[in-house]
């Protein structure tokens, strides 16, 4: 008889995994948010084998990849990259988004463009979640499931998840 192997599930959450930024979000070719600042929290669950010492494994690479991806883009202003209703281009020293005929300039250190269609918390979690399936140090330990959790406010969440199955 098989021995099904023994699932934990670890949720991470501390106060350092977070990053400000400023971002709109557009609803549609002709409108968005004005431009605004959150402090986002950044949270992840894994799921996965738990080995005969007790461990799923030294779950701190995983609070020091978050806080890393925070980083990247802490302070920053987000836009989006796939938005059909937003152009991104480079004039005069500049990053130059241009949405519904208006055109709103940024210094290109302020900014960070990510791959995503919206700045919008499901978006950023789904942009965690790849940058985690991503790594090596986390994904070679079995996971069968991810988490990611982005808050803009507390109460006001995006989740993006993944199974191995």
């Amino acid at each position: 008889m098989t021995v099904a192997p023994r699932l934990a599930r670890i949720e991470v959450s501390k106060q350092a995994m977070n990053f400000s930024a400023a971002h709109f979000t557009i609803f549609s070719a002709t409108d968005r948010e004005d431009l605004h600042g959150h402090n986002f929290q950044l949270a992840c669950a894994v799921t996965g084998p738990v080995d005969e010492t007790g461990l799923m494994f030294d779950y701190a690479v995983i609070k020091r990849t978050l806080r890393a991806l925070c980083d990247e883009i802490d302070e920053k202003m987000l836009l989006p990259q796939h938005s059909p209703y937003l152009q991104i281009a480079e004039a005069d020293g500049y990053v130059v988004a241009e949405f519904n005929g208006e055109k709103i300039p940024f210094l290109p250190r302020d900014v960070m463009i990510l791959p995503i269609a919206n700045t919008t918390v499901e978006e950023f979690s789904h942009y965690f979640l790849t940058k985690i399936l991503e790594l090596p140090s986390i994904m070679s330990h079995g996971l069968t499931a991810i988490t990611v959790k982005v808050s803009s406010s507390p109460g006001q969440d995006g989740c993006a998840e993944w199974s191995a199955t």
